[in-house]
């Protein structure tokens, strides 16, 4: 395909606007950036996770005879393969001294409906959470413990804002991620059987003094600010809490979670 040399090209104007939530969410596409993401969404195509619909790079960048790999078989596929500038793909590119590649993509869509404790044994939840690079984190701690997925309540940040598509290091494209409301979340859980583990300061019960987390099970943690509520806690059959021996009073969500998730590992 030719170079393509000017930032108001079409296609690179729609790149420009996938760096908003908005057009994200009407598109159903995101941007993928960097070698080692943009092979993770390629493995994710072939195994049906996702929906690769172009990739752009730049050729006087580009050096990694993997990347320069993926073109090519993408090419050979039929995936739109755009080369772009050294300027132009600086232009469109979200980090400094870019790598020369990123791609198109169009994630899979979950619904809750769509999960259950047969393919969803056991996740995170999270009520309305501010930081795309903690849901990326996040993400990347169920990856690595082998959960289920990620469930996101009442808003909060994007899944699929460049800061946590570069967080989760991938992950984001394996496992299910779903927004829905708090209210569907408590029916839904109740329906399915699953045991919620709530996090607070304030909870009677240690976590070190839980013997076993059995499946299904859900860990719900509360936004970065407030944390959950009363009644959001009422939905839980354990609150637990971290112990805090310093001067801080809590643990960063992505922090917390990890934490979390590797004792229900070990204690499955």
């Amino acid at each position: 395909m030719d170079l393509i040399f000017s930032r108001s090209n079409p296609k690179i104007k729609g790149l420009r606007a996938l760096r908003d939530r908005t057009s994200r969410l009407e598109s159903g596409l995101i941007l993928v950036e960097g070698i080692f993401h943009v092979g993770e969404a390629v493995a994710a195509a072939r195994g049906g996770k996702l929906a690769l619909q172009a990739i752009y790079f730049a050729p006087d960048l580009l050096r990694s005879e993997f990347a320069l790999g993926l073109i090519r078989e993408q090419s050979g596929l039929g995936t739109p393969c755009y080369p772009l500038t050294v300027d132009v793909f600086e232009s469109v590119a979200e980090k400094d001294n870019p790598q020369g590649i990123l791609a198109v993509a169009r994630p899979r869509q979950y619904a809750l409906d769509d999960l259950g404790p047969q393919n969803f044994p056991w996740g995170v939840a999270l009520v309305a959470p501010q930081d795309p690079g903690n849901l990326g984190s996040i993400l990347r701690s169920i990856d690595a413990v082998g959960a289920s997925g990620l469930l996101l309540l009442d808003g909060g940040a994007d899944p699929y804002h460049p800061a946590a598509v570069r967080a989760s290091m991938g992950a984001l494209f394996w496992h299910p991620v779903v927004n829905t409301s708090f209210k569907a979340f408590a029916v839904w859980a109740r329906e399915g059987g699953y045991t919620t583990y709530g996090t607070s300061a304030h909870a009677p019960l240690d976590y070190r003094s839980v013997s076993a987390y059995p499946r299904p099970c859900i860990l719900l943690l509360g936004s970065e600010r407030e944390g959950l509520t009363s009644e959001q806690a009422a939905e839980c059959q354990v609150m637990l809490r971290l112990p805090m021996r310093g001067r801080v009073t809590s643990l960063n969500l992505a922090a917390a979670a990890g934490v979390m998730l590797y004792a229900m590992l070990e204690a499955e």
